[in-house]
């Protein structure tokens, strides 16, 4: 009987979800220009809709290795570059728990012996995060570069100098809004407490962006995730101005809801 009530608590959030995608994203005139990202969103592994933003990202400026890095992923069934493994992409993921890493290890085995996929078990830092490149051949300009620590996401970004992704992949602490600079102070191991005290704020990330030769070019409608497209690969492809209040997106954590059957991958 349990089994049968939460099935239709789950059928019926996944109702009101498509609803309110369908009021609030797809028939809102914010998003009838085509040149910004969100009505592209789709979810195949991704937490939310990422999955289809960087599908329609790189429909508009090619790729050229198709070789992400991506840390922060857990045990891979819910992370920006697993769809892209059935795409005949490769790449590397760093994770910093062991037992995660050990589920990987299992799971993705196929992927890992055949040198498709990479997996580092390693607490990051801005200290040793290009070390971390360095020892795994990680090439200077990867297509994606995904990060998700939950904490010290700003300074690690920061950190990286000799890799140019033409990719970027962040999350962003979206309860600040976007006239707000907001940064916590680093601690190299420091990790989330489960409060909103993380990470950076969108302004924070787009003036880090700008520094860095990033364009800030959209971010997922959850409110979750910012995608900076490099400067020289940006043209006329995305809606500007390229900036936090043009387009950030405030939380919806209450749209978080994966549809179908639970994601996995066997060797």
């Amino acid at each position: 009987m349990l089994n049968v009530v939460i099935s239709q608590k789950n059928n019926e959030k996944g109702i009101q979800v498509a609803q309110f995608l369908a009021e609030h994203l797809y028939n809102n005139p914010k998003y009838a220009n085509s040149k910004r990202l969100n009505k592209a969103e789709y979810q195949v592994f991704s937490q939310n809709g990422e999955d289809g933003i960087i599908q329609e990202i790189f429909n508009r400026i090619g790729t050229t290795n198709k070789y992400f890095v991506e840390f922060g992923v857990e045990n891979g069934l819910e992370c920006n570059s697993t769809n892209l493994l059935y795409k005949q992409w490769s790449g590397l993921w760093i994770e910093g728990s062991p037992d995660y890493s050990r589920q990987i290890n299992e799971r993705f085995s196929d992927l890992i012996s055949k040198g498709q996929l990479k997996i580092k078990n390693a607490f990051i830092n801005a200290e040793n995060i290009e070390s971390l490149f360095k020892s795994a051949d990680v090439p200077a300009e990867p297509d994606i570069l995904s990060i998700d620590i939950d904490y010290n996401d700003y300074y690690v970004w920061k950190a990286i100098t000799n890799y140019s992704p033409r990719l970027l992949i962040i999350e962003y602490n979206s309860m600040f809004r976007p006239d707000t600079h907001f940064v916590v102070p680093y601690n190299a191991e420091r990790t989330w407490d489960r409060t909103s005290y993380f990470g950076a704020s969108l302004l924070a990330l787009q003036q880090l962006g700008d520094e860095k030769g990033y364009c800030l070019v959209g971010c997922s409608f959850m409110g979750s995730n910012a995608f900076f497209v490099r400067k020289d690969l940006v043209g006329d492809h995305f809606e500007a101005p390229y900036t936090a209040e043009n387009h950030y997106e405030p939380n919806r954590d209450y749209l978080y809801y994966t549809n179908g059957h639970p994601r996995n991958h066997r060797p």
